[in-house]
């Protein structure tokens, strides 16, 4: 089935239209041009430069040891590879928490050297104040509550969030106090479905789910999870193909026509 394609641009105003037509969106992750050109080709809207770069890409165990430079060099090239798709960097750990300041700083940076469209960070009710920050001075911002990995060590797993009443509370709260601060979209990762079907009716932003069921405004997987290219995938993370065993097989039969001096013919 071929994707439907258009050539005018995504921008913040074409996501908040499209959860006032009830028109679903269509994120995911992308690392490099070449990727970002693909997802483009097979419409997809929004191209999100995740921090999960450090730990599908890099080979590190966490998010938390990506730094701003590693995450511009790949948004900068996910930029050249894209003709209409929004582009979202994610801050790393340690760019924005110490203050507005920091985050106003670090997110020019991103903005200047990358020519990206906005920028997303984690946190609730306690990045309002940063949120509103950056927003004032022009800066669309991303917002990220439920299951933030960044604070992995905090909580000790990436279990599901929200489960217990004082926590589907507080994410409630966090949900109100990020749209109120002016940010432009809402990613809420690993909630239960029926929070996330509360909070997007609760907040006038679009919602973009992961793990969170289907009464988002919009869907965002990991590069890697969607194709099949994982190890192992999250629970809500399905694969839509085996490119792990595709890749596999045409480099092991190339090498054995190479040791079998079939190549080059």
């Amino acid at each position: 089935m071929n994707a439907k394609k258009t050539e005018k641009p995504v921008t913040a105003a074409t996501l908040m239209r499209a959860k006032r037509d009830d028109q679903k969106m269509i994120w995911l992750t992308a690392y490099d041009a070449s990727s970002a050109l693909l997802a483009e080709e097979a419409a997809v809207d929004v191209l999100l430069v995740g921090d999960s770069l450090g730990m599908v890409c890099l080979g590190y165990d966490s998010t938390i040891p990506v730094t701003l430079n590693e995450m511009i060099h790949h948004t900068a090239a996910v930029v050249r590879g894209r003709k209409r798709a929004w582009v979202v960097c994610d801050l790393p750990f340690g760019s924005y928490q110490l203050s507005p300041q920091q985050a106003f700083g670090n997110s020019v940076r991103v903005l200047q050297e990358t020519r990206c469209d906005a920028v997303k960070l984690e946190g609730g009710v306690p990045m309002a104040e940063t949120i509103r920050f950056l927003a004032e001075r022009g800066i669309a911002v991303v917002a990220h509550i439920g299951l933030t990995p960044q604070s992995v060590k905090k909580f000790g797993s990436y279990g599901r969030r929200g489960k217990s009443g004082d926590e589907r509370e507080q994410l409630l709260e966090d949900a109100t106090a990020v749209c109120e601060a002016g940010a432009v979209a809402l990613v809420l990762e690993n909630i239960p479905h029926d929070l996330a079907k509360e909070i997007n009716a609760s907040v006038s932003i679009p919602t973009v789910g992961i793990g969170a069921g289907p009464d988002c405004d919009a869907q965002v997987l990991v590069w890697h999870d969607l194709l099949g290219l994982s190890a192992t995938n999250p629970p809500f993370a399905p694969a839509y193909a085996n490119a792990r065993q595709l890749m596999h097989d045409a480099i092991a039969r190339w090498g054995d026509d190479v040791r079998q001096g079939r190549f080059p013919g």
